[in-house]
């Protein structure tokens, strides 16, 4: 076993498929496949498990990418503390990101990423924003961006951006334009996240202080199954403008603001609050604000100071 292979192995169990982890490391995915399968013939065992959706880790390897992400970490924060002594953006950092922007950020992030710390290891990883926060406060996770986020000592928190909710509908199915009034939402079946999900919460929260009882008739996941749904005439969602816009599937939605009251979510860029900033840290930081801020609809979005 070497650095390598230990490094490629903990890229695709991070992000669950080869094909990701390839173009995160800018290496062919067959070099890649070659690495993890000369690991698992070193240590005589199975360390992944290949479906149709990527790969899952077996027993063993769920050890040893515990081992491998401790010693990736440990090898990038001394990477760290030297080259911050130039300033230089070195080492490794891990991103976490809810699934509503994954797919909009993760391309001009690495594109990003490349020509602004040429010298650094990225790795991307998606999950809910309480999932997220766990991992920043845990260490798995070095930066991340967060909707709604409650406030916790071990996190240091900046607001981004902040985005209006929206009635999502099939096309012809609402009047253009016409914003709907929170209490009329109950007469519309919805297509929902699950319960952790940050829009699901805000979502319920204010429907139960306003004594509104939703009519829940899908939960779904994933936004772009959510999009899929909705063209299909399956029901209506509330999402950000950005996530419809984003989806390529725009012009066969109807998109009606939320008001009476109005709905607003909160992204904001979390990092660990018990570790001083690398210059890795700072310059990822950076580059995050100014793909969230570039979104699509976010000049319609109010931007947030920091």
């Amino acid at each position: 076993m070497n650095f390598k292979q230990l490094e490629s192995f903990v890229h695709v169990a991070e992000l669950g498929s080869f094909s990701k982890a390839a173009l995160v490391l800018d290496i062919a995915q067959p070099a890649l496949s070659r690495q993890v399968r000369a690991l698992e013939t070193d240590l005589r065992t199975t360390l992944l498990l290949r479906n149709g959706r990527g790969v899952v880790l077996t027993e063993a390897g769920q050890r040893l990418y515990e081992h491998g992400r401790n010693l990736m970490q440990a090898l990038a924060q001394a990477e760290a503390d030297v080259g911050g002594r130039r300033d230089e953006p070195l080492g490794r950092i891990t991103v976490g990101l809810p699934p509503s922007v994954g797919r909009q950020l993760t391309l001009p992030l690495i594109d990003g990423f490349r020509r602004r710390c040429p010298q650094a290891q990225l790795a991307i990883v998606e999950g809910l924003s309480s999932h997220v926060s766990e991992w920043i406060a845990t260490g798995r996770v070095d930066v991340g961006l967060l909707y709604n986020p409650e406030a916790q000592p071990a996190l240091e928190i900046t607001p981004v951006i902040e985005e209006a909710l929206c009635l999502v509908s099939p096309l012809g199915d609402e009047p253009a334009g016409a914003a709907l009034p929170l209490a009329d939402l109950p007469n519309h079946p919805l297509i929902v996240p699950e319960r952790g999900h940050a829009i699901r919460k805000l979502l319920e929260t204010r429907a139960l202080l306003a004594g509104l009882k939703l009519d829940i008739a899908w939960e779904v996941s994933s936004i772009a199954a959510i999009i899929d749904l909705v063209c299909a005439g399956y029901g209506h969602a509330v999402l950000h403008a950005s996530a419809v816009a984003a989806s390529g599937r725009a012009d066969a939605l109807r998109v009606r603001p939320l008001a009476r009251p109005a709905l607003h979510s909160m992204l904001c860029l979390a990092v660990s609050a018990r570790q001083r900033p690398s210059p890795l840290v700072r310059q990822t930081t950076a580059l995050l604000t100014d793909l969230v801020r570039a979104l699509p609809q976010g000049a319609a979005a109010r931007s947030q100071p920091g």
